[in-house]
């Protein structure tokens, strides 16, 4: 699909439109919207659902501009409203947390049913690397080990990010769409996703319900539920024995949370009864 700029997303799509939420799947850094292929299975047998492969990963057009949360909000909104995509669920990960705040705060929330936030705290901009000084140089560190050795350090991550066992096959295809983004790009990526916009305005923005579903291990359990406070009607979850991809270790009950959540946007409260 074309979003403008000479960028083409490769976009998924399964179910069929109707009443009922559609749901919108963004994946994080260095990944592609197969990594929702158990989801996309499982929820296109209810609802409309749509994936995609963010600018500069998987195979959507390789670029050197508007590798930002930024301009990947701009994308989100475009593929949105070309495939009249009505009030729908936009569930983030990782890196796709960035992106929604960011479309939150350019766009709003009023077109939205609703929002998931998948084990993310919401950037604090250049103010995290003073708060965080020892959790920056390691990130900093670790940036120079993906430049010099891209394949090594993807195959590690996918074993920090993934504690369960996979398909055959899977960890290999994860590694090997990672590679398709070019190590200076991807580098340029996590710095305007972490440090690039203090994003954390977004949140008291948000006015639609919104679930924060997190790792019980995440290093980022505290500002993850310092953000959730933030927002006012936000739903917060942990996901137990699991690690930062939830939805992978503990499909089952990522599952469960979402239908949960998108069924209570559908169905009347009591309080609304007669």
């Amino acid at each position: 699909m074309d979003v403008g700029g000479g960028v083409s997303l490769r976009v998924i799509e399964a179910g069929q439109a109707g009443s009922r939420p559609t749901l919108v799947f963004i994946p994080g850094w260095s990944t592609a919207g197969d990594i929702w292929r158990q989801q996309i299975d499982r929820f296109a047998q209810t609802y409309r659902v749509i994936a995609f492969d963010p600018r500069s990963q998987g195979q959507s057009t390789i670029t050197t501009s508007g590798n930002t949360p930024e301009m990947r909000a701009q994308d989100l909104h475009n593929v949105l409203e070309r495939l009249d995509a009505r009030r729908p669920v936009l569930i983030g990960w990782s890196q796709g947390v960035q992106d929604l705040a960011a479309y939150v705060e350019r766009y709003g929330t009023h077109d939205l049913a609703g929002l998931v936030l998948v084990d993310a705290a919401v950037a604090d901009g250049v103010g995290g690397i003073r708060a965080r000084p020892e959790e920056v140089a390691a990130q900093f560190k670790m940036f120079a080990i993906y430049q010099a050795h891209q394949e090594e350090y993807l195959r590690g991550m996918m074993s920090a990010i993934i504690s369960k066992p996979q398909p055959e096959g899977a960890i290999d295809g994860l590694v090997a769409t990672g590679m398709k983004t070019p190590p200076s790009l991807g580098v340029a990526m996590l710095v305007a996703d972490l440090f690039g916009v203090n994003r954390m305005a977004a949140l008291k923005k948000i006015d639609c319900p919104t679930l924060i579903i997190a790792s019980a291990k995440s290093d980022e359990l505290a500002r993850q539920q310092a953000g959730a406070s933030q927002i006012a009607h936000a739903r917060f979850e942990k996901i137990e024995d699991a690690a930062h991809a939830v939805f992978l270790d503990q499909p089952e009950r990522f599952a469960e949370l979402l239908e949960r959540f998108v069924k209570d946007l559908t169905t009347p409260s009591k309080s609304s009864t007669p």
